[in-house]
């Protein structure tokens, strides 16, 4: 028989958002998982605010919205927001009821400054990695370094003289005026986005064009191919070894101690396999055609593990993949290094917690 559709719903509900969420959903690992970090930062959370006054959005929140924002792909804060009036596995998700009212998109710019003075996207994303450390997921002996080029969210229009950043009165649209490059040599020394003066306009090889860019820095642990530190720094100004050798420094500082470090042919030079060598770590890194580096010779590349580490350091491209075509980092949403690089740590925090919940799915 056929069914009809009632025109108006149940005045009452006696379901919980708990129970619409399959038992299976790959979510409800993800969510456990979140919560177990979040609770080692609980004393974080209470030096950040006031003991007197009304009532926050509780931080743990903002930190989940954050995850749920790079795993769904949403492409702002003010959208998010929208979404959690009708997506009932959002608020599962944030613990909220049918009945609690979904925040303003401004509660994320408030509070985003308090997040940076305490550090808590950083603090977060290595809780997340001694969970997966406490979990036997990492490897403290090998691991892959490479780094990656993120578009900044400014236009090259917004590219000009430092002495003429500020807009022409005779312009004909200041938010969007005619500008006529062509011809003029530009650089960084010279120029300077308006929009966002720490981008730095960079060209990734021969042939191709300049863009206004940061560099992002991903050190991956070669066992199951996680993210142990995810570094944003300008595009021009630190390489990509600089940026390496400060993330093992900071690693050191954990007493995690790398054998082995693999990467591409962009890391072959003599001061950087120096550097390794100096630490006590073999350099598992791509040779380039015709260079002679001591400490990289055939006595290191012909054993197996070296080809074993060749082999694993793609892996690395498959976090960037994700982190552009998901988790939303193919352009920065903020402006300045700062705040990109809280924004970094969420998305690593997010791939980790993803990969993890994968890796360890009977747990759930």
């Amino acid at each position: 028989m056929r069914g009809s559709g009632e025109d108006q719903g149940h005045l009452f509900s006696y379901v919980s958002p708990e129970r619409r969420v399959p038992e299976k959903h790959p979510l409800r690992r993800v969510k456990s998982l979140a919560e177990e970090a979040l609770r080692e930062l609980s004393p974080v959370f209470d030096s950040m605010y006031s003991r007197t006054g009304r009532p926050s959005i509780p931080p743990e929140r903002l930190l989940k919205s954050c995850i749920l924002i790079a795993l769904y792909s949403v492409r702002s804060e003010r959208l998010f927001c929208e979404m959690l009036d009708y997506n009932l596995l959002f608020r599962w998700f944030l613990d909220m009821s049918m009945d609690d009212e979904s925040f303003d998109a401004s509660t994320f710019s408030k509070n985003r400054d308090r997040l940076l003075e305490h550090d808590v996207a950083q603090k977060f994303f290595d809780a997340v990695v001694r969970q997966a450390r406490g979990e036997n997921l990492l490897s403290d002996d090998h691991f892959t370094v490479d780094g990656t080029l993120i578009e900044a969210y400014a236009s090259l229009k917004s590219f000009k003289k430092k002495e003429e950043r500020k807009a022409n009165d005779d312009e004909d649209d200041p938010g969007n005026p005619t500008v006529n490059f062509h011809g003029e040599k530009r650089s960084n020394q010279t120029h300077e986005s308006a929009t966002d003066p720490e981008a730095k306009l960079y060209k990734k090889g021969p042939g191709k064009e300049a863009k206004l860019t940061f560099a992002a820095h991903a050190l991956m642990e070669n066992r199951n191919g996680l993210l142990v530190d995810f570094r944003l720094t300008p595009s021009v100004g630190v390489t990509e070894t600089e940026a390496s050798l400060q993330m093992l420094k900071r690693q050191a500082r954990k007493r995690v101690r790398p054998a082995t470090l693999a990467g591409d042919k962009g890391y072959h030079t003599r001061g950087f396999v120096t550097s390794l060598r100096d630490r006590g770590i073999r350099p598992h890194i791509a040779m380039q055609d015709g260079r002679t580096t001591p400490g990289l010779d055939g006595r290191t590349t012909r054993h197996i593990g070296y080809q074993v580490s060749q082999r694993i350091r793609k892996r690395v491209e498959e976090i960037f993949g994700w982190a552009k075509t998901i988790g939303g980092l193919r352009k920065t949403r903020f402006r300045g290094v700062e705040r990109n690089q809280l924004l970094t740590y969420l998305v690593g925090a997010t791939y980790n917690l993803l990969r993890m919940a994968n890796l360890s799915p009977a747990a759930a």
